[in-house]
């Protein structure tokens, strides 16, 4: 296993279009990162960096503490899963698998010990002599993996590997990543648009945007303390409600609708209110924020209900046992100010807000 670093680390394509803006940043021996952001934000153009794939344009990438800027692929110690599975058809499982510790003219005892207990561990034990396309997507992405797994590689890279999979297959892929890791513990570092992939797989996340880091911490951190609008609008699902407006004490105006707060906003002036679906209520006797009904969408176990709040549109989140509205209807809303969320309306970064005030006790 070993350690990841990124110093500086930046992309130009044809010298002019600047694709990765200086991004830093460390992983642990034996820790598991997940890169998330949208499509286009550059998290397989620094992963593909970092495998040797690509040309840095400036900076440093790190494997256990030794620059590898100049190294080919080959020679950085590193497995990489991809989207697409790359299985030679011709081949069985078992030959797949061992496909790379045979470009390494190993020792045919050692091939078969660590096919066998990759296959052990991915539940492949009984395919190992079809061809892949007697396999199903998710088994073919499990023989993808234990490829990488019978290399023993310093670092495992995943881009984007469970996007070609249905819902339930990757649900199930996510489990046998999550399971593998907690077998292996080799340093991993996976890439991913699906911030549910993200929250669920991550010790910690890295949130990318047009290049540059939004934010890292550990999925409890950026789902709860977001650092910036962007960050509040990508991760959740669905994601937080974001509402521009004037703050004023305990008064919020946004849209010609005026918002009354149980508590002060950090500061007076422009801010974005922001606030999760799952942490409003609808009140009926006390005054609350006006929500025009639209749409509602029944989950099973929940509710949607979206509407506008003034001008923006707002989404609360129901237990579907609870009684709800109809489209069309005017409903109160309320939020414990311990659930909001503030942010700077020109920076977008977050904003503290004030403590909740308490009474001690006598």
């Amino acid at each position: 296993m070993a350690t990841v670093g990124f110093r500086n680390v930046q992309k130009t394509y044809g010298g002019k279009v600047k694709v990765i803006h200086g991004i830093g940043f460390d992983i642990a021996d034996g820790e598991f990162v997940v890169l998330v952001g949208p499509s286009g934000c550059g998290k397989s153009t620094l992963l593909r960096m970092l495998a040797g794939l690509e040309d840095i344009s400036g900076g440093e990438i790190l494997i256990d503490g030794k620059v590898v800027n100049e190294l080919e692929s080959k020679d950085r110690d590193i497995a990489m899963v991809f989207q697409s599975y790359a299985l030679y058809p011709h081949m069985t499982v078992r030959e797949n698998m061992a496909f790379s510790l045979r470009l390494r003219n190993a020792e045919q005892k050692l091939t078969d010990e660590r096919v066998a207990k990759a296959a052990k561990i991915l539940n492949l034990d009984q395919l190992l002599d079809r061809h892949p396309r007697e396999l199903s997507g998710g088994q073919r992405q499990r023989v993808a993996m234990g490829r990488a797994i019978v290399r023993k590689p310093a670092v495992f890279l995943f881009d984007e590997p469970l996007s070609n999979l249905d819902a339930k297959l990757r649900a199930q892929t996510r489990l046998e990543i999550q399971k593998l890791h907690g077998e292996l513990r080799t340093t991993s570092l996976f890439v991913t648009h699906d911030q549910v992939e993200a929250m669920t797989l991550a010790e910690r996340m890295v949130v990318m945007n047009a290049g540059r880091i939004e934010q890292i911490g550990t999925p409890d951190e950026v789902y709860h303390r977001p650092a910036t609008t962007f960050v509040a609008g990508f991760i959740g699902s669905p994601p937080m409600n974001l509402v521009l407006g004037e703050a004023k004490g305990a008064s919020f105006q946004t849209g010609g609708q005026h918002l009354p707060l149980a508590a002060p906003a950090p500061r007076d002036g422009a801010l974005v209110l922001g606030v999760r679906p799952e942490h409003v209520e609808i009140v009926e006797q006390a005054p609350g924020w006006p929500l025009r009904v639209q749409a509602i969408e029944m989950l099973g176990a929940e509710r949607l209900i979206y509407g506008t709040l003034g001008e923006t549109l707002f989404t609360v989140r129901l237990d579907a046992t609870l009684a709800h509205p109809k489209i069309g209807d005017v409903v109160g809303l309320r939020a414990d100010p311990a659930h909001l969320h503030w942010f700077d309306a020109a920076t977008s970064a977050r904003v503290e807000a004030r403590p909740v005030a308490t009474t001690a006790a006598p």
